[in-house]
C-alpha cells in the first residue's frame, strides 16, 4: 500500500525516535560527550599550550630547542647559503667556489656568516630582521616539528646587546610568530645555572670579543671585555696563510692593497678551527706541585749521542681557494703562531695595550683584581671557559697557567711599580711599617679617674668566645656541611647557556625581564621602565606561567633588565 505524496510522515525504519536503549538492569556502555572548549579534546592543543621554546642567539648560530631538554634541537648557522632565493642555482655551477672574491672585498670579508655586529652604525636594521626569521622558520619546520601556532618563547641573548638590534629581534618575534610572552635570560647566569653552582668567573671566547663575566649570587656584578675573538684568530690565520702562500710561489711579501684577501673565508675559519693550536705556558711545570723525581728509562748513552734530534713533523695544508691551488707544508711550531699573536703577544709590553686590546691573560687578572675580596675568593675557584674559540688546542690551559703565574708573582695588590717593588724587597722600609695585625692586641695602661676599670684585668672582646645560640645550631644541621673551595683558582665545566636556560624555563623560574606582546606593540623599547623606578611590592606574582602572564600583562611598569642600560 502505497503513501500518499502529500505525507510528511518518516517511515519507520527511518526515524530516530525509534531507536531506544536496550530494557535491562542498567544502560549499555556509551561514548561520553566531548566538549570542543577543553584542552582535552586534541593532545596537540594541550602540547601547543604546554611548549616552551628556548632561544639561545649568538653572532655566528642560532640554536632552538624545547624547555626541559637537555640539548638543543636543532643549531642552524647563519652563512651566505642561508641567504639565497628561490631558484637561485649558482652552487652548482663549476666557478661558485670563486664567488667569494665578489662579495668579500675590504670589510665585508667574513660579514656574511655573521647574523649582527655590535657597531649598529651603517648596520641594516631590516636585513638582520630576515635572517632571524628565516632562521627560526626553518628551525621550526626542520627540527621542532611544530605548526605556527603562537608559543611562549624564552630568549638568551647578550646583556650588552644594542637597544636597536634588541628592538629588532622582539620586533621580528611578536609580529612574525605571534608569542604571547617573551622572556629573556642573561648567558652568564644561564652558564652558572648549567654549571649547577650561584657563582662563577664566566671567559667568553665569541667571535667577536672575549667576555669576562663576574656572576655572584646569579648577578652580574663585573664585566670586561677585549676585541681579541673569534674574527681576530681568522684573520690572523688569513695573514699567515698568505705569508706562506707568497713565499712557496716566490713572490714579495706585499701587498698594495691591504683589504684584498687571498684565501677564502670558509677555509681560513676551516683551518684555524682543525689546525690551529696554542702552545703551552712556560709556567706550566712551576705550577704543577712537584711530588717527587721523575722516572727515567734506562738507555744506552751512546745511543743518545749518536741519535740525531728529530725534525719536527710537516703537515700538508692544502689551499684550494687561492688563484693557483697549492698544498703548503706547514710544521707543528708555525701553526701556533696565529693563535700565539692573536691572544697573548707577549713581544710587547702591557703597556702598550689600551684597555680594550688586553691580552687574554692580563684580562682575567685584571677583572678578578677589581672585584672585592669575598667576591673574588669564590669567582677564581669556579671558572668556566666557554665559546667558540674555547676549543682550540691548549688555550684554556695557557690562559689558566698565565693568570696562576700573574697571581704568584705580584699577588692582589692593585698597587703596582718600582716604588711597590723597593718596599717587598728593601728590609730598611719594612721596618718602618706599622705593627702587624697578628700580633695580637697591644696592653694599654689605663690613667687613675678615668673612669675605666682599675683591677688589671684585660677585657679582649675580640678575643672572647661567642655564646651558643639555638636558632643558629637548627639552621646548620640542615645545611650542606660539605667543604667549600675558595681562594684557589679551579676550572669547573657547564652544560651551556641553552641547557642553563632550558633548566630556569621547566622549573619556572621568573625570568630576568618578561615582556609582553600586547604592551610591547602599543610601547616598544620607549615604553620600558628603569629597575630602581619600579615597586617592588606591586611586582610579587607566581611562580607559575599563569602567574607571570597576569603580572606581565596587568598594564603595570615593566622593564628590560640590564638590557635598558645598553
Amino acid at each position: 500500500m502505497s503513501m500518499p505524496m502529500g505525507s510528511a510522515t518518516p517511515l519507520p525504519h527511518r526515524s530516530v525516535t525509534n531507536i531506544k536503549s536496550p530494557t535491562g538492569g542498567g544502560s549499555g556502555p556509551s561514548t561520553p560527550m566531548r566538549s570542543l572548549g577543553s584542552n582535552f579534546g586534541s593532545p596537540s592543543s594541550l602540547r601547543a599550550e604546554e611548549d616552551l621554546i628556548v632561544i639561545e642567539f649568538g653572532t655566528r648560530k642560532l640554536q632552538v630547542g624545547f624547555a626541559g631538554d637537555s640539548a638543543p634541537r636543532g643549531v642552524i648557522w647563519f652563512s651566505p647559503e642561508q641567504q639565497r632565493r628561490v631558484g637561485d642555482f649558482r652552487i652548482w655551477q663549476t666557478d661558485y667556489q670563486n664567488d667569494w672574491r665578489k662579495r668579500s672585498y675590504g670589510n665585508q670579508w667574513g660579514r656574511d656568516h655573521e647574523l649582527w655586529q655590535s657597531d649598529v652604525r651603517g648596520l641594516e636594521l631590516g636585513l638582520v630582521g630576515d635572517k632571524i626569521e628565516r632562521a627560526l622558520r626553518e628551525a621550526f619546520t626542520k627540527y621542532l616539528l611544530i605548526d605556527s601556532r603562537p608559543r611562549r618563547l624564552v630568549c638568551v641573548l647578550p646583556s650588552d646587546l644594542p637597544i636597536p638590534m634588541l628592538s629588532v629581534t622582539l620586533d621580528t618575534l611578536f609580529n612574525r610568530f605571534q608569542p604571547p610572552t617573551v622572556a629573556l635570560l642573561s648567558p652568564p647566569v644561564a652558564l652558572a645555572v648549567g654549571a649547577g653552582i650561584r657563582s662563577a668567573f664566566i671567559i667568553d671566547l665569541g667571535w667577536s670579543e672575549t667576555v669576562v663575566t663576574s656572576i655572584y649570587e646569579y648577578r652580574e656584578v663585573h664585566t670586561s671585555r677585549s676585541i681579541r675573538g673569534g674574527r681576530m684568530l681568522t684573520e690572523e690565520t688569513h695573514k699567515f696563510l698568505a705569508k706562506h702562500l707568497a713565499v712557496a710561489q716566490g713572490e714579495p711579501d706585499c701587498k698594495s692593497n691591504e683589504n684584498e684577501h687571498e684565501l677564502s673565508f670558509e677555509e681560513c675559519e676551516e683551518i684555524a678551527s682543525r689546525l690551529v693550536w696554542c702552545k703551552p705556558s712556560r709556567y706550566t711545570a712551576a705550577a704543577q706541585p712537584d711530588d717527587g723525581l721523575a722516572t727515567v728509562q734506562e738507555q744506552d748513552e751512546s745511543d743518545i749521542r749518536g741519535q740525531p734530534s728529530a725534525p719536527s713533523t710537516a703537515i700538508p695544508v692544502p689551499l684550494k681557494s687561492a688563484a693557483s691551488p697549492i698544498t703548503l707544508e706547514l710544521s707543528c711550531d708555525q701553526l701556533a703562531e696565529p693563535c700565539e699573536n692573536t691572544f697573548f703577544d707577549l713581544e710587547l709590553l702591557p703597556s702598550s695595550f689600551d684597555d680594550h686590546e688586553l691580552p687574554l691573560h692580563m684580562l682575567v687578572y685584571r677583572s678578578l683584581l677589581q672585584l672585592p675580596l669575598d667576591v673574588r675568593a669564590t669567582c677564581m675557584s669556579r671558572i668556566i671557559f666557554t665559546g667558540g674559540c674555547a676549543s682550540v688546542l691548549g688555550l684554556r690551559r695557557r690562559i689558566f697557567d698565565e693568570v696562576s703565574h700573574l697571581a704568584r708573582e705580584r699577588g692582589w695588590d692593585p698597587v703596582q711599580g718600582k716604588a711597590v717593588e723597593q718596599l717587598r724587597t728593601n728590609p730598611l722600609l719594612k721596618k718602618r711599617g706599622t705593627r702587624q695585625a697578628g700580633s695580637g692586641p697591644t696592653w694599654v695602661e689605663s690613667q687613675p679617674g678615668s673612669g675605666e676599670e682599675q683591677d688589671g684585668v684585660w677585657h679582649d672582646a675580640a678575643n672572647t668566645t661567642p655564646e651558643v645560640d639555638p636558632v643558629e645550631e637548627q639552621l646548620r644541621r640542615g645545611s650542606d656541611k660539605r667543604p667549600r673551595v675558595y681562594g684557589e683558582m679551579r676550572a669547573v665545566e657547564s652544560l651551556g647557556a641553552w641547557s642553563g636556560a632550558s633548566m630556569i624555563s621547566y622549573l619556572k623560574a621568573p625570568s630576568i625581564a618578561t615582556v609582553d606582546r600586547d604592551i610591547w606593540l602599543q610601547q616598544g623599547a620607549a615604553g620600558a621602565s628603569r629597575p630602581s623606578d619600579i615597586d617592588p611590592k606591586t611586582q610579587r606574582q607566581s611562580l607559575g606561567a599563569g602567574g607571570l602572564i597576569r603580572g606581565t600583562a596587568s598594564g603595570g611598569a615593566w622593564t628590560l633588565g640590564v638590557w635598558g642600560a645598553a
